[in-house]
């Protein structure tokens, strides 16, 4: 049965140049169909102080167990350049707007 993961990662001070470079990469990562099986539900950067400068990435994934989700995220090209500073997966009860749920 799988369930819900969110994913938020924090990119490393002053990356946003590598994390541009790559951004092309890595949404087409999370598009295309993969060995992991995970579907990515929904996702986007983070932004510093409102600013509109990308510091992070915030992805809610459903995946068969953490394990899965884990490994996933760790071919993302970001993960793969190295761009985070933190990562940190944990399970989630998506109740509030869960199309699968009618909430």
């Amino acid at each position: 049965m799988n369930q819900f993961f969110a994913i938020f990662a924090t990119d490393k001070p002053d990356h946003e140049p590598l994390r541009r470079e790559i951004r092309p990469r890595h949404r087409e990562y999370l598009r295309e169909p993969h060995p992991h099986r995970v579907v990515v539900r929904l996702g986007g950067p983070t932004l510093s102080n409102c600013e509109g400068v990308m510091n992070g990435t915030l992805l809610v994934v459903e995946a068969v167990s953490l394990s899965e989700a884990e490994a996933f995220f760790a071919d993302d090209p970001y993960a793969q350049a190295g761009l985070f500073e933190r990562v940190e997966i944990r399970p989630w009860s998506w109740g509030l707007g869960n199309p699968q749920m009618g909430a």
